[in-house]
């Protein structure tokens, strides 16, 4: 067991907790973990000599959180507005250029990437707002705790009892049994986190909440193998070196980016009626 990855992980997630009451340092929090992200992202991608663009990929997903934040919105479904301006604009870019070599694979390489780490990861700000005062900040810490949980209880229970590789060609270290525990955390921590949740919360029976933190936490892991599966075909360990121990930014948030959008899909469209969006 690697106690610096989980100290470290520890005090991340600490740092994240205080800074999602605050609406301001929770948007700087947000920018910078997309911002360290979509760098680590493209840093792997560039290891397999595909001409990607970087740092116009870094600004259109900066821009994703902050309009989001913002409110800026020039049509109802502006997002897909957004995505097709970008491609443009990555497009005319290509135009520029000497080499047309891998062309379509770098344009789209790069889309991915703005979909898969900023315009995911931002959904993180639509929960936080979903609410008015603390209430949103509470579903953000929700989702977090049940999505880390699965991490933190697969670290553990794999360490301890983990002996049936789970997917060993994508992530080697990745056991059932740890994968399992950890998802089992998730419901847990669910169902300890009823008692402090939006009164909405309470109506709903413990078995619900239970399998509410299954779905999340099975979620949460599914974003960790599908990071682990760019890893290793761009043949590095871990994404970066942010803090020791626990690998970089997208090592951190991996496992948030399938888990949030699809929280706030759960909660813009089954409690509707009782959630202001």
């Amino acid at each position: 067991m690697n106690m610096s990855r989980v100290l470290n992980s520890t005090l991340a997630l600490l740092v994240a907790i205080s800074a999602i009451f605050n609406p301001w340092t929770f948007l700087l929090l947000v920018c910078l973990l997309t911002m360290g992200g979509l760098y680590e992202f493209f840093y792997l991608i560039k290891k397999k000599d595909i001409p990607i663009y970087s740092y116009t990929g870094i600004f259109i997903g900066i821009l994703i959180p902050l309009s989001i934040f913002f409110h800026f919105e020039l049509t109802r479904n502006w997002e897909l507005l957004f995505i097709v301006c970008a491609f443009l604009l990555m497009l005319m870019l290509q135009f520029a250029r000497q080499d047309n070599t891998n062309a379509i694979i770098g344009l789209s390489t790069t889309l991915f990437g703005v979909l898969y780490v900023s315009w995911f990861f931002s959904f993180i700000i639509k929960i936080r707002f979903m609410l008015p005062g603390q209430e949103g900040s509470l579903l953000v810490l929700f989702i977090m705790l049940v999505t880390k949980a699965a991490d933190v209880g697969g670290l553990f229970i794999g360490t301890a009892i983990g002996k049936h590789p789970l997917l060993p060609k994508v992530s080697p270290k990745k056991s059932v049994e740890g994968t399992l525990g950890g998802i089992c955390l998730s419901a847990v921590v669910a169902v300890l986190a009823r008692t402090w949740l939006p009164p909405v919360f309470q109506s709903m029976s413990v078995g619900y909440i239970f399998c509410i933190g299954l779905f999340f936490g099975s979620l949460g892991q599914l974003g960790d193998l599908s990071e682990s599966m760019i890893k290793r075909d761009c043949n590095v360990k871990d994404s970066g070196k942010f803090l020791p121990g626990t690998g970089g930014v997208l090592d951190m948030i991996d496992s948030l980016l399938f888990s949030v959008p699809a929280f706030y899909l759960f909660m813009s469209s089954t409690l509707h009626p009782v959630f202001k969006v």
